[in-house]
C-alpha cells in the first residue's frame, strides 16, 4: 500500500455502523476522511468527535442527501482530488412508506439508488485514485426483491421487505458494478456488518447483538487491507467470503442494473 495520504468517503457517517467505520478511518495516519451526512448538526458533532478523540486526524464533514440525485451531483462536483475509497453505507427502513422530493420511494432512493448515484458520480475521482475501491454495506437479510415492483406502488408496503429487498439488489448491483469498472482496476465489494444496534435495526422491530466497532470491521478491511486488494464483485458476511446466490442470476442483476441506470439517465 502507498504511503501517501488517501481519501476515504463515508455516507451514512452519523450512525451507529457509519460512525465506528468513521473512526476507523480517523484513527489511520495515512488517510483523510470525508464524512457524509444529512444532518448538519451531526455531521458537525461527529467530525468534533474524531478530530479530538483522534489527534491530528484529517477529518472533514459534508452534508448531502444521497436520495437526492441533485445533492449527490452538486456534491461531486465542488470535489476535488482523487478519490481512493468509497463506502456507501447510508440506509434507511421507515415505518409507512415515503417518497423523495423526486417521487421515489424513499427506502428504494436511499439504500440502492443513492449507492448508485455515488458511485456513478465519483467514478472520475475513483479513476484518479490508486488501488481503488468501492465498498457497499449491505446485509445477509435479503431477499423479497420484485422487479416489477421497486417502489411498491402496488404492493402493500412493509419496511421490512422493502429493507430486504434493498440489500438484495446492493449485493446484485455490486456484481453488475464490478464487471463494469474492471476495465479502470476500481474494486467494488459489499458485505454484511453484523447485527448492530442502530436506528435502523430499531426501526425494522430488532436490536443487535453485535457492537458498532464489529461491524465496522468487514467494510473497513474491505476498504484498506492489502489482502482485499484486487478483489471485486464479491460478497463477505462474518468476515468470511460467501457466495452470493443473488449475484449469480445473471440475467436478473443485468435486468436490475438497467432499471436502476434507467434512474439514472432520467435523473442524474
Amino acid at each position: 500500500m502507498s504511503d501517501r495520504i488517501r481519501t476515504a468517503l463515508v455516507t451514512g457517517s452519523t450512525g451507529a455502523i457509519g460512525q465506528a467505520i468513521a473512526d476507523g478511518f480517523a484513527k489511520l495516519p495515512n488517510y483523510a476522511l470525508v464524512a457524509v451526512g444529512r444532518d448538519p448538526l451531526k455531521v458537525e458533532r461527529l467530525v468534533a468527535q474524531l478530530s479530538a478523540t483522534h489527534r491530528g486526524a484529517r477529518v472533514r464533514g459534508e452534508i448531502v442527501d444521497v436520495s437526492s440525485p441533485r445533492s449527490v451531483s452538486e456534491f461531486a462536483q465542488r470535489w476535488e482530488g482523487p478519490l481512493d475509497v468509497l463506502i456507501n453505507n447510508s440506509a434507511v427502513a421507515p415505518p409507512r412508506r415515503e417518497q423523495t422530493e423526486d417521487g421515489i420511494e424513499r427506502v428504494f432512493a436511499t439504500n440502492v439508488l443513492g449507492y448508485l448515484w455515488m458511485t456513478k458520480a465519483f467514478e472520475p475521482a475513483l479513476r484518479a485514485g490508486k488501488d481503488a475501491r468501492v465498498v457497499n454495506v449491505t446485509s445477509y437479510w435479503a431477499g423479497d426483491l420484485d422487479l416489477n415492483d421497486l417502489e411498491f406502488k402496488r404492493r402493500r408496503y412493509d419496511n421490512d421487505v422493502a429493507y430486504r429487498q434493498s440489500k438484495q439488489a446492493n449485493r446484485m448491483l455490486t456484481v453488475a458494478w464490478a464487471n463494469r469498472l474492471a476495465p479502470s482496476s476500481i474494486a467494488v465489494n459489499c458485505c454484511h456488518p453484523g447485527d448492530v444496534n442502530s436506528k435502523l435495526s430499531n426501526d425494522l422491530g430488532f436490536g443487535g447483538s453485535s457492537n458498532p466497532a464489529d461491524g465496522a470491521s468487514a467494510p473497513l478491511w474491505l476498504a484498506t487491507s492489502n489482502e482485499a486488494q484486487g478483489k471485486t464483485g464479491q460478497y463477505y458476511e462474518h468476515g468470511h467470503l460467501t457466495i452470493c446466490r443473488f449475484g449469480t442470476d445473471t440475467e436478473a442483476v443485468e435486468r436490475l442494473a438497467k432499471i436502476c441506470d434507467g434512474y439514472f439517465t432520467q435523473r442524474g
